[in-house]
């Protein structure tokens, strides 16, 4: 007999959980003062606005680093 209780392979995505997002935004806000200053480094060093600005930068950089923390 097969044991489908676990890893089944149709299973639904999950919402994030509230740790998840404590931990995001924590990460948000540290990274946020440097991709601050590379974004304006950049800006300055091209003479022209980059189309990733800090916010994006910011994100991005936790969107790596928080799935870093849970799947270790």
């Amino acid at each position: 007999m097969t044991d489908m209780t676990s890893n089944t392979p149709g299973t639904r995505h999950k919402p994030p959980k509230t740790e998840f997002m404590i931990y995001f935004a924590i990460i948000f806000v540290a990274t946020l003062p440097l991709a601050l200053l590379t974004w304006a480094l950049a800006a300055i060093r091209t003479g022209s606005m980059t189309e990733k600005g800090p916010i994006k930068r910011a994100w991005s950089q936790a969107r790596i680093i928080t799935p870093m923390i849970f799947t270790a």
